[in-house]
């Protein structure tokens, strides 16, 4: 032992003791670990991480130095890692909470499937701490003293501790035991809070792989990004919340929070419930909803919704649009309320049917595509940080015309129920309107999403509202819609239902929820039992869920044993009373625990089972459900109780009426009104309304009504209840609303004089009187309220006598009607009782705004009850927009005005404004009166303006119309805003909406502003005002009126027709069918007979008078007289004198070409034409011509036969002549006849081609040449630039001029312009600067001239210029070149012996260089070759004795700066006696 110590940690024991706890499974979660593993967790973490160790030195066989660490001191700090007991740092530990083993065992036991994860770091590292466990494993330990070795025995003893800790730790974290499903461990609690706090839900999760939570609100998702200013939802560790901030009515739900992870999915509810505050005194009907300071703002906003949209009438596929106009005070730089449409109290959200906008001053509401599904009452709620402010309305939506009359109309409300993978329940609602005969059943069509093609679901039409369909795709998407049949035919589709999906209930509810987790690098493994081959159990539970005399459905529950594969089922049914099953189902198992049977026998019994299939096989059946009757279990609804209307408003009534008292499942109440006298019943709502209480609108004022009510359920009508008592459609009389403006008018030492404005709607009944309120104000402590006069008061002041002076008072007043008493106003503020002793007036009080249109508005009032110390003698008027600051008031005018009234022009339409006014005396400008509005600057939807009519006996009258008059309501008329007193100068009718002032004698005393109001209506007024010049126009009118006379469109008028006919005629503008006419001439009537023709058409009001001819004795006046009633008209034409002379031989002319028309004739006489392309012709056209018809042409008077050369010339085409001249010259002049004849006529027509003649047709001949003259084009040469147009054709007599800078340009040896060919030129020889300018051609057109211009300027002129210059040089220097010009042969033969010279003439300037060579090699002068230049110009060669040598190419080159040039030729050296011995051997 002391000399050496044997190794302790075997292998074999390491497997051993691994063998051992993995025999154990413990479900354990590292979130829940007891307080002993964590310290054992953390012995071992601290063992493998602690720096306070001790180094002990080892070898292993590979002789390298390890490290071994010392045991974990006692007080080593605790540490939250994670590790297995092969010493891997698998996470963090978050505790929760504290408890033993057992306690956390138990909580996590319930499991039915396990699944073994280990993470990708997971294993990479445990296998490398496994081969670094090895290596570690195998060592040698080398000799040690005696306290080293006790010491090791020591941490051997504790290695063996820490291994036993290791392998339990390790089998706490094993994976398989690790991973368990979600567990709330602390609950969100439910919380009641009032309206405007903040509420937070608290809760814990627990869960490994770590869940992923989700909110709900009412099974709806709640998405914290989109609405960061109401939801926040945080997330640390597993603590989860979610904060609500500002809490209104529509938070009151239940929220829900989802925790899911692969192990499983668990949620918990907690309720919020949004409470309102109430004050002590219950608020109004009318009242504003309370209000509260906002300490984020330090303001208390003040909602005020105007504007507001009526109910509504739509109808289906229209789109509508509701809207209000919401003023927030006060205004907040980039603060927002929140607006909320609901419908029937349910929130809407924007939709393809539905959009909403908010401009920050006006909330909208679109309905796209109307639906009575949109039928409702739709309310606008604006939430302040403050409070909020609502309101409401009714929409009604009526439905479409039907394409054939008598068919039902659309349902309703189309819903998808209790879907599964291949069986979804399709409900629906009936219609209001049967059409002609009681609907029979329905119609389900079904279409996948994405198509468009529709599959109608059932054969035969099912009667019940509620429909199973089967046969769907699992995993596919569809939409329903349904149609009714009755005896006529099929209504259209309802609107579409929203997209379901056909899929299992709980693969939809793991989708709603989102993903699990984002990918966390894990890998899954799953150990399945091994099912393969296992036929499923039999399915439980199976029970009928509806059953109709249409179809029966079941049912059940999956199988318990069925192992991981699919199963699908198979349906039997057995009639009772035997015992053969039939299997329903024969062609295919369905796949949904839901099945719809079909096809059975009404009135039989039957039972079903349920059995399960696999790939392995058919399972056993399930039990049998009991006997099931097949027929109707939901029956009709009972009738519902009489209906008792009672009036509401003109156009309204209110319906009550008592419940169906036998009826199951209601679906609502449909009411049907019909007018007194006639047998039609019409619906008053299109979708069904479930209380018994509705209001009806859309009834005529004044007409009678009765009602009658049915139920409506599943299984169909109910039977209409009794009919309604008559009702009278009239507005209900009710108490009046509160007076405004309470105003102190004067004070003395112990009274004052109150003012008030009278309220806006008087309730349908006259303001029999007023009462007054008062309290005392000390501080901030106010009274009681105490009534100040027992009697009612007739006007709006009242003096308050009996007061203490000094004293703080506040009074409030109530409006009274036969009705009752209305609500208070709201108090004035705190008025001290002391005597004025101000000599400023006090201020105006009943301001109010009349005419209140998009940009203008009248504003009226009453001068103020105390005047101060002198009469007040005029007013001033301010305003200011309702958002903006006090610092905004601005005078509508600079001048006193001493009016009572004055109109506002210039507003901003939409814009709200208020107002106020001071009156003014001798001594000043008193106090601003109470403030009037805020008023919207918009014209009233509706509106009418006062018009003028002058009716047929000319009676002058204004007219108002106000089509919302209601019972109770009155016209009121003023003179300049002041009520009339003077009945003799108007008198006024008014009826069923319309006035009429009727002006009894119009004159200049009836000159100014005319208003009229109507009462009890929100401001309906409008004013005409009556100059003078417009009283004018007027009596003009009334004259007219008095004393018509018939209009005419067209005066007498009178026209040639075919064979020199007159026709006189006219036309009114309109007659009647007992107008006359009387036909006059020279003061005699005349009648039809020969000489004349009448006719008088009273449709279109022509009147015609025909004459043949026109004779001496018909010179005169001719007159129709017209009487139509009382009406009179005439109109006269004269013909005398030249005009009749001149008529006269027009008539005769045109008898005379009728007469010429009936035989061969000229259509066109002979005329000319230019072609484009410069030719001339000659052309006619003739009319009713034969073949036999003789043409002739001559040419001063000599006929063209066809053998001579112009008849060439001649063509005809159909009815046109042409003699083609051609090119046009002087010796083509002369007269051009052409002769038509036959034995019906003859005709001839001539063209003078000659002096005038002749020079129009050069004139046109000029025209198209100029016109066809193209733009001007520059072109540089050596010698300068030229500018040239190109036309079609030039003619000698063509006069064309050029122009520089609108000078012409004269010719000249530099400047010359000239034609070749068509093209005209202009030449510019060595130009220089000063000809840079505009150039342009003028080309004479037969008037003026055709001009073409062109700037030869700029880069245009650079061009050209460069161009010239490059070509001059080009030119001199091809000039000036160096070269050979002759003297030298192209070949020389020289015999042998003798000596040659060649001289060549050279050209060149300056003098070229000269240089011969001979094979391309350059000779030299020698004694053999003798080279000369001489005088420049000759060059000569000199060879003395020529050999043979000397044969070969010479070359003279010549070169100088501008080129080379080389003459060659070629010497050829002989031998005689050669030649000769050649020639013998020839021969």
């Amino acid at each position: 032992m002391s000399e050496s110590l044997q190794v302790t940690l075997k292998q074999q024991e390491q497997h051993q003791l691994q063998e051992k706890h993995q025999q154990q499974h413990h479900y354990e979660s590292a979130y829940h670990l007891s307080t002993k593993s964590s310290v054992s967790k953390q012995s071992f973490s601290t063992y493998k991480t602690t720096t306070q160790r001790v180094k002990t030195s080892v070898k292993t066989e590979k002789r390298q130095e390890e490290l071994k660490l010392s045991p974990l001191p006692k007080r080593a700090k605790r540490t939250y890692l994670a590790m297995d007991k092969d010493k891997e740092v698998i996470g963090y530990v978050i505790p929760v909470f504290r408890a033993n083993h057992d306690v956390v065992r138990g909580l996590l036991e319930a499991q039915e499937e396990e699944a073994t994860e280990e993470g990708i770091n997971y294993v990479a590292m445990r296998n490398l701490f496994v081969r670094e466990a090895k290596e570690a494993m195998e060592v040698r330990v080398e000799k040690k003293t005696r306290t080293t070795h006790i010491r090791e025995s020591a941490e051997r003893l504790e290695l063996h501790r820490t291994m036993d800790e290791w392998a339990e730790f390790r089998k706490k974290m094993n994976p398989d035991s690790l991973t368990h499903p979600p567990e709330f461990i602390v609950k969100p609690r439910g919380q009641t809070v009032w309206e405007g706090s903040n509420v937070t839900l608290h809760c814990t999760v627990a869960g490994w792989p770590k869940p992923r939570v989700a909110w709900y609100k009412n099974n709806v998702p709640i998405d914290a990004k989109a609405h960061p200013e109401k939801y926040t939802i945080e997330s640390t560790y597993n603590m989860h919340s979610l904060e609500i901030r500002n809490c209104d009515f529509f938070d009151t739900a239940q929220y829900h929070i989802s925790a899911l992870n692969v192990k499983g999915e668990t949620s918990t509810v907690a309720t919020v419930v949004v409470k309102r505050f109430q004050e002590a005194e219950e608020a109004g009907l009318l009242d504003l909803k309370p209000h509260g300071f906002c300490p984020e703002h330090g303001v208390t906003f003040k909602t005020t919704i105007i504007d507001k949209f009526e109910v509504a009438f739509g109808r289906e596929g229209e789109t509508l649009s509701l809207g209000c106009t919401v003023i927030i005070f006060p205004t907040v730089k980039r603060y927002q309320p929140e607006v909320v449409w609901s419908r029937n109290s349910v929130p809407l959200k924007p939709s393809k049917w539905l959009h909403s906008h908010w401009s920050g001053e006006r909330a909208t509401l679109t309905l796209v595509h109307l639906n009575k599904e949109d039928e409702g009452m739709y309310t606008l709620r604006v939430n302040t940080k403050s409070g909020f402010d609502t309101y409401s309305a009714y929409v009604f939506v009526k439905d479409a015309d039907v394409e054939v009359e008598g068919v039902p109309v659309a349902p309703l409300d189309v819903r998808c129920h209790d879907a599964n993978k291949d069986y979804v329940v399709v409900t629906w609602k009936q219609p209001a309107v049967e059409g002609s005969s009681p609907i029979l059943g329905y119609y389900i069509d079904r279409c996948e999403v994405g198509t468009h093609h529709w599959a109608q679901c059932n054969e035969t039409p099912v009667k019940y509202a509620r429909f199973p369909v089967t046969g769907l795709v699992e995993g596919r998407s569809y939409t329903f819609r349904v149609r009714a049949l009755n005896n006529v035919g099929l209504s259209r589709p309802s609107r579409v239902s929203e997209p379901v999906v056909a899929m299992d209930p709980s693969d939809r509810a793991r989708l709603r929820a989102g993903p699990s987790a984002p990918w966390t690098g894990m890998i899954k493994f799953t150990e399945e039992e091994p099912t393969v081959g296992v036929v499923p159990g039999e399915p439980t539970d199976v029970v009928v869920t509806e059953a109709t005399k249409s179809y029966v459905v079941l049912a059940w529950q999956p199988p318990v044993q069925r192992g991981h594969e699919g199963v699908m089922y198979y349906i039997e049914k057995c009639v009772s009373g035997t015992d053969a099953w039939q299997r329903v189902n024969t062609a295919a198992p369905v796949k949904s625990p839901r099945f719809a049977l079909f096809d059975l026998a009404e009135g039989k019994s039957y039972s079903f089972r349920v059995r399960c299939c696999n790939s392995a096989g058919v399972g056993e059946p399930s039990v049998c459900t009991e006997d099931i009757t097949v027929g109707d279990k939901l029956d009709l609804p009972s009738a519902p109780g009489i209906p008792v209307p009672i009036r509401n408003t003109s156009t309204s009534v209110v319906v009550t009426w008592g419940a169906s008292k036998e009826v199951t499942q209601l679906v609502g109440y449909y009411i049907e009104c019909s007018m007194v006298g006639t047998d039609v019943w019409m619906p008053c709502n299109n979708k069904p309304v479930k209380q018994t209480r509705f209001v009806c609108h859309g009834l005529t004022t004044g007409a009678t009504y009765v009602f009658r009510v049915k139920a409506v359920n599943a299984a169909g009508y109910s039977q209409s209840s009794p009919t309604s008592d008559k009702v009278l459609v009239k507005a209900a009389i009710s108490t009046p609303g509160k007076p405004t403006g309470v105003t102190l008018l004067e004070a003395f030492k112990d009274y004052m004089v109150l003012g008030w404005a009278a309220p806006a709607n008087n309730g349908g009944a006259d303001i029999r009187g007023y009462f007054v309120d008062y309290r005392t104000v000390k501080g901030n402590v106010v009274g009681k309220w105490h009534e100040m006069n027992l009697k009612a008061l007739t006007v709006t002041t009242y003096k308050a006598e009996n007061l203490k002076e000094n004293v703080f008072y506040e009074f409030q007043v109530r409006a009274m009607n036969m009705a009752g008493v209305s609500v208070a106003s709201v108090p004035c503020a705190p008025l001290e009782c002391k005597e004025w002793t101000i000599t400023v007036p006090g201020v105006p009080v009943g301001l109010h705004a009349q005419e209140v249109r998009d940009t203008s508005l009248v504003v009226l009032w009453e001068p103020p009850v105390f005047e101060g110390r002198s009469p007040v003698n005029g007013y001033y008027l301010d305003i200011k927009e309702a958002s903006a600051g006090e610092e905004g008031w601005k005078a509508v005018h600079e001048k006193v005005n001493r009016m009572k009234y004055m109109k506002v022009t210039g507003l901003k339409t939409g814009t709200s404004y208020v107002f106020r006014l001071r009156a003014q005396n001798i001594a000043g400008v008193g106090g601003t009166s109470a403030v009037l509005g805020p008023i919207v600057a918009q014209t009233r939807p509706g509106t009418k303006d006062i018009y003028v009519d002058v009716d047929d006996n000319g009676i002058i009258s204004m007219v108002f119309e106000c089509p919302d008059m209601k019972p109770g309501c009155e016209f009121v008329w003023s003179k300049n805003y002041q009520a009339f007193t003077d009945t003799s100068r108007l008198t006024i009718i008014s009826e069923r909406g319309k006035s009429r002032a009727i002006f009894n004698s119009p004159s200049l005393e009836d000159l100014g502003t005319f208003s009229c109001a109507v009462t009890n209506t929100d401001g309906v007024s409008s004013s005409y005002t009556l100059t003078e010049e417009g009283l004018k126009r007027l009596l003009e009118m009334s004259h007219d009126h008095k004393f018509p006379v018939i209009p005419f469109k067209n005066q007498m008028a009178m026209e040639l027709l075919e064979k020199g006919r007159v026709r006189f005629w006219t036309q009114v503008e309109k007659c009647t069918s007992a107008c006359q006419v009387d036909y006059v001439f020279n003061d005699v009537i005349i009648t039809q007979g020969k000489k004349y023709t009448m006719n008088f058409d009273k449709s279109t009001g022509i009147i015609e008078m025909f004459m043949d001819s026109l004779e001496v004795t018909d010179e005169g006046t001719f007159t129709f007289n017209l009487v139509d009633g009382k009406a009179k008209g005439t109109t006269s034409l004269v013909l005398i004198g030249d005009e009749f002379r001149e008529l006269q031989r027009k008539s005769e002319f045109a008898r005379a070409e009728w007469v010429r028309k009936q035989g061969p004739h000229f259509v066109e006489y002979l005329d000319f034409a230019v072609t484009p392309q410069c030719d001339v012709l000659l052309k006619c056209k003739i009319g009713n011509v034969k073949p036999e018809t003789e043409i002739t042409w001559s040419k001063d008077s000599i006929e063209i036969a066809e053998d001579d050369e112009d008849a060439k010339k001649i063509e005809r085409k159909d009815g046109d002549l042409t003699f083609n001249i051609g090119k046009i010259c002087k010796k083509d002049a002369g007269i051009y006849e052409v002769f038509l004849m036959d034995s019906r006529g003859k005709d001839k027509s001539t063209f003078k081609l000659t002096d005038a003649g002749y020079q129009a047709v050069m004139n046109e001949l000029f025209r198209v040449i100029a016109n066809s003259a193209s733009e001007i084009q520059v072109l540089s040469t050596e010698h300068g630039i030229v500018l040239y147009s190109t036309v079609t054709y030039y003619n000698e007599e063509l006069r064309v001029g050029w122009l520089q800078k609108d000078t012409k340009i004269a010719a000249s040896e530099r400047v010359k312009s000239g034609v070749t060919g068509e093209q005209l030129w202009l030449k510019i020889n060595e130009p220089t600067e000063k000809d840079k300018g505009k150039y342009a051609i003028d080309i004479f057109d037969g008037k003026a001239g055709v001009k073409r211009v062109f700037e030869l300027t700029g880069q245009a002129w650079q061009q050209a210029f460069e161009e010239f210059q490059r070509l001059k040089a080009a030119a001199i220097a091809e000039r000036n070149r160096a070269r050979v010009v002759g003297g030298l042969p192209d070949v020389v033969a020289i015999q042998e012996g003798k000596s040659l010279n060649l001289t060549g003439n050279v050209w060149g300037d300056p003098a070229p260089e000269v240089s011969w060579v001979k094979n391309d090699k350059v000779l030299v002068s020698d004694d053999h070759y003798k080279l000369k230049f001489e005088h420049g110009k000759f060059a000569s060669i000199t060879i003395a004795s020529v050999t043979t040598t000397d044969s070969g190419k010479y070359a003279l080159l010549v070169k100088n700066k501008y080129g080379t040039e080389a003459g060659e030729f070629t010497v050829s050296v002989y031998n005689p006696e050669e030649e000769e011995g050649k020639e013998e051997k020839k021969d």
